[in-house]
C-alpha cells in the first residue's frame, strides 16, 4: 500500500515474452497486485508472466487481439472487482510490458492520486534531460504534435498525451464508461478527453524516457487513427 491506498498495477502486454519477466520483477514492494493482460500474444508472454514467482501477479489473457486500450480496460475491470476492503483513493497504475517505464518512477506517479490531489495522473517524459537522446525522433515530434492537439481538444495543457505511464483513482475509474474506451492506439487521447468531460482533475509528473530496445509496435497508419480520436473528442466537447 501507499499511504493507506491499495496499489494495483495493470500491465498490458502483446508479444513481450522476452521482457515481461524483468518488468514484473522490478515492481516495488508497495504494489499490492499486478494484473498482466496478455492481448492474445503469439509468443509465450502469458506463460512467462505466470512463471514469475510473485504471489501478487495475476495473468489474464484475451482470446483475440483487441488492442492496448482494450487490454487496459480488462485490467481496470479486474482491479475494480477485487475482493476485500477498498478505498475510493486506491490507485490503478498502467505500466507497459515492454520495459519502457522505470519502476523507480512508480511512487512519483502514484503519490498525487493516493494523496487526493488529482484523480488521474500521466507521466511526462519531455522534461527528461535525456529525452532527445533516447526517444526516436518520430515519437518525439509525434508526441509533441499530438499533445498540442489533445490540449486544445481538452481545454487543458497536457505536455505528454501519449505517455502510457498513468495512475487513476478507484472512484474515478468506476465512473468511466469502460465499454466506450477506444480499444487501440489513440486510447490515451480518448481517455484524457473522456476524463475531461467527467470533470476529473488531471495532472502530470515527470518520468524517465526509457527505450531499452529498438522495436516498436507503432506504425505510420496509427497517425490518422490518433488524429481521428482527438478530433472526435473535440467535437464531443463542443457539443
Amino acid at each position: 500500500m501507499w499511504n493507506g491506498a491499495r496499489v494495483t498495477v495493470v500491465v498490458p502486454a502483446f508479444n513481450e515474452a522476452k521482457r515481461i519477466a524483468a518488468v514484473l520483477r522490478g515492481m516495488p514492494a508497495f504494489v499490492d497486485q499486478v494484473v498482466v493482460v496478455d492481448d492474445a500474444s503469439a509468443d509465450d508472454t502469458a506463460q512467462v508472466a505466470r512463471s514469475v514467482q510473485d504471489a501478487r501477479v495475476v495473468v489474464l489473457r484475451h482470446p483475440n487481439n483487441a488492442g492496448v486500450g482494450a487490454a487496459i480496460v480488462s485490467g481496470y475491470r479486474h482491479a475494480l472487482a477485487a475482493p476485500g476492503e477498498t478505498s475510493p483513493r486506491d490507485v490503478f497504475v498502467v505500466m507497459a510490458g515492454d520495459g519502457q517505464m522505470a519502476p523507480e518512477d512508480l511512487a512519483r506517479v502514484v503519490e498525487p492520486v493516493a494523496a487526493g490531489r488529482f484523480d488521474y495522473v500521466k507521466g511526462e517524459r519531455f522534461t527528461d534531460a535525456q529525452v532527445r537522446a533516447v526517444m526516436p525522433s518520430p515519437r518525439y515530434w509525434g508526441g509533441r504534435v499530438f499533445s498540442a492537439l489533445t490540449s486544445r481538444a481538452l481545454g487543458q495543457t497536457i505536455h505528454d498525451s501519449q505517455c502510457g505511464f498513468t495512475a487513476i483513482a478507484r472512484a474515478t475509474c468506476a465512473r468511466l464508461p469502460l465499454d466506450e474506451v477506444w480499444p487501440g492506439f489513440g486510447y490515451p487521447n480518448d481517455l484524457l478527453l473522456t476524463l475531461g468531460r467527467l470533470g476529473a482533475r488531471i495532472g502530470e509528473v515527470p518520468v524517465k524516457a526509457c527505450y531499452p530496445h529498438d522495436e516498436s509496435k507503432l506504425r505510420l497508419w496509427h497517425v490518422p487513427m490518433v488524429a481521428y480520436v482527438i478530433g472526435r473528442g473535440a467535437l464531443r466537447r463542443l457539443r
